[in-house]
């Protein structure tokens, strides 16, 4: 009985391999990929054969479980936040041995920056440095014994103030 059933399984699987196939494509985009997933879910159907109810959809039952695996292969793959590296020779995976220097845009240094922030009124400055040290506002509120939306509004000024100060620097470096 079980091989009955089993060849059943096969030879429906045969009539519908060529559309397996191709949604297999469809879903992954690369045929070597794509034949891995057809063979993961051929495996799948012929181990689950008893699962299987006869009389229904046979092609839909398999494109549920081709779906799924997917779906399940995914989602492993961003859980290991794979890099999938698809250049030649590896490109990217292989050019971490290079360092690239990167001096920004503008060549400001952080002594420049922290003069500007100096610059700026005490009332300004000390909730900004707090933030920028990692305090949240709610802890820096407390501590300076100001109400929250002051210090979020110091913070945000601050901001606005540093960069306009930047441009400022920037545009007299270009000149």
């Amino acid at each position: 009985m079980i091989y009955a059933i089993q060849n059943q399984i096969q030879e429906q699987l045969n009539s519908v391999s060529n559309s397996l196939r191709a949604f297999s494509l469809k879903l992954t985009g690369n045929n070597d990929d794509a034949e891995d997933l057809y063979q993961d879910t051929a495996l799948r159907i012929i181990t689950n054969a008893d699962k299987y109810n006869q009389g229904t959809n046979f092609k839909a039952w398999a494109v549920t479980i081709m779906r799924n695996i997917f779906i399940n292969n995914y989602r492993k793959k961003v859980r290991r936040n794979l890099i999938i590296d698809q250049t030649p020779n590896n490109y990217f995976l292989n050019s971490g041995d290079r360092t690239v220097e990167n001096n920004g845009e503008s060549q400001v240094t952080y002594d420049e920056l922290l003069g500007m922030v100096n610059q700026l009124p005490e009332d300004f400055r000390v909730p900004f440095m707090m933030a920028y040290q990692g305090f949240k506002y709610d802890e820096i509120a407390e501590e300076l014994d100001s109400p929250l939306g002051t210090i979020k509004s110091r913070i945000f000024f601050a901001r606005k103030k540093l960069q306009k100060m930047y441009n400022t620097a920037n545009v007299e470096r270009r000149a």
